[in-house]
């Protein structure tokens, strides 16, 4: 491994960059931008990411409300706060944290959330617009991943990417990123997922391998061509209970060019993305 791509310490020199920029804003009179956070529920995850992104979000002079409804909380009742913050001039940014009950419809939540509001960029509306290459909003982990390798010097563009996965959150929205004629994109995209017959055969041609499956070290290095580039968006508990990625990081490391660690790699730059999307939607305003 030639070079480790740090997205903890990324995140950091842009977070620094963000917090000039609210400073600047709010020094014209404008009000500082505001991110609404919504969590259904007691799950230990999502209480951690809502507090990370909280902090982050306060951190940079933003202002961070935050709604904590019960596990039992009805569609109808979650519909009803997502109106009244979309009619919240103070509310530039509104997250509804995922996984929700299943009571709850998430598809309905993200479809009641005003696009311009929408900083994860789930809105079928924005899904439209980037589709289109004319975003208002990037979705939060794959535009992580696109700042994390322009910055370090690794440019997407006439690359062979391979992308393990294909959900709506991260394979799908990275795929349009990557492939758009725009900087960070017109790269060369393959889609792939747990169900390509010799997934093998697809990773090992690629410049760029994106694991995104969710599954625990299932990129090992007999799937990695040395010198490649490999980024891991994953974040899964092994048997022992510890933090790893969907790469084999110990085997994969010392054959690639460069890659991302599990923890302080994507992660920390998804929440730093979202801060650039709540900045976004109050400049929207």
């Amino acid at each position: 491994m030639e070079l480790l791509l740090d997205g903890k310490k990324l995140a950091e020199s842009m977070q620094s960059e963000l917090a000039s920029k609210v400073a600047a804003r709010i020094a014209t009179g404008k009000g500082p931008p505001g991110l609404a956070t919504v969590l259904v529920g007691d799950d230990p995850a999502s209480h951690v990411y809502v507090r990370n992104k909280r902090r982050t979000c306060e951190k940079l002079g933003m202002v961070s409300t935050h709604y904590e409804l019960p596990g039992t909380t009805s569609q109808k009742e979650l519909l009803e706060l997502v109106e009244r913050l979309n009619t919240d001039p103070a509310v530039h940014g509104i997250l509804v944290q995922l996984p929700l009950p299943k009571q709850i419809e998430e598809t309905a939540v993200i479809r009641a959330i005003n696009p311009r509001k929408d900083v994860d960029a789930f809105h079928p509306y924005n899904v439209g617009l980037l589709t289109a290459g004319h975003p208002w909003f990037k979705p939060c982990t794959p535009a992580g991943v696109i700042e994390l390798l322009l910055r370090y010097g690794i440019d997407p563009e006439g690359q062979d990417v391979v992308i393990v996965g294909r959900s709506n959150i991260v394979g799908k929205p990275l795929a349009l990123l990557l492939a758009q004629k725009w900087p960070g994109g017109n790269a060369t995209v393959t889609i792939a997922h747990t169900k390509t017959k010799n997934l093998a055969a697809h990773t090992l041609r690629a410049d760029i391998v994106i694991a995104a499956a969710g599954q625990a070290r299932c990129i090992t290095a007999d799937m990695v061509r040395p010198g490649s580039v490999v980024v891991d968006v994953g974040m899964n508990k092994d048997k022992d209970g510890k933090l790893v990625g969907d790469v084999d990081f110990e085997s994969v490391a010392p054959i690639a060019r460069a890659i991302s660690p599990v923890p302080g790699g994507v992660g920390p730059m998804t929440i730093t993305m979202l801060m650039v999307n709540t900045l976004a939607a109050a400049e929207l305003t």
